[in-house]
């Protein structure tokens, strides 16, 4: 697979993080159906500070630069967000640890790794109606998509960009019926049923701008 710059990790981390500002609202007002409200808001915290030291970040590697936000995230990010999303960044680093450019298989194992360290930090597992359930298959169709080799080459990233972002929105919508049983939604029982979950809409909408900016960018 052909290779991607780094910069086009900067430009995905850049708006995540912009995404998570301008949601702060919605994504705490869905948490609130289940949850403590504050999801929406501790991202966003989280997020401008690394959108504020944005031009401090290390760029020596992917990993190097992937680090510093995991810092940022793990000590400026409340609630239980920040050790998940923290430990999601810092993983991902760790998987290309050896990389100076990235391709799209690197994105695949950036994800997977940033999928388990969420797993063991919170001990949850795809089913647990958390954002694994958009992440994971997400991811699973991302690597599918970059197996085929389809598309033209030019646009190839952003294509990329569209097959994760829908599977994400699928995936997110796909929790509404199910039962939360890890953080705080789990202690509303059968009252999370009915709802999606927060984490999970996160990481759809994150990746749906994501979508969106890649092919604008194209």
């Amino acid at each position: 697979m052909p290779s991607t710059p780094a910069s086009d990790l900067e430009f995905v981390v850049r708006t995540i993080a912009q995404t998570s500002v301008d949601n702060e609202r919605a994504f705490s007002d869905l948490d609130a159906v289940v949850g403590d409200g504050d999801f929406g808001y501790s991202l966003a915290r989280g997020f401008e500070i690394v959108l504020a030291d944005w031009d401090s970040f290390d760029r020596s590697s992917p990993s190097a630069f992937l680090k510093k936000v995991a810092l940022v995230i793990s000590k400026r990010v409340g609630g239980t967000s920040g050790p998940l999303w923290g430990t999601a960044f810092l993983r991902a680093a760790g998987a290309v640890s050896d990389r100076a450019e990235l391709n799209a298989e690197d994105a695949v194992a950036m994800l997977r790794a940033a999928a388990e360290g969420i797993k063991t930090r919170g001990r949850s597992d795809l089913g647990d109606k958390t954002l694994l359930d958009a992440l994971i298959p997400m991811t699973d169709a991302l690597e599918k998509e970059a197996h085929t080799g389809a598309g033209d080459p030019a646009n190839r990233s952003a294509g990329l960009a569209r097959v994760a972002a829908s599977a994400a929105r699928t995936a997110a919508d796909a929790t509404t019926p199910m039962r939360a049983m890890r953080g705080r939604p789990s202690y509303t029982g059968e009252r999370s049923i009915g709802s999606p979950d927060a984490g999970a809409v996160a990481v759809a909408v994150m990746a749906e701008r994501v979508a969106d900016a890649w092919a604008a960018r194209s």
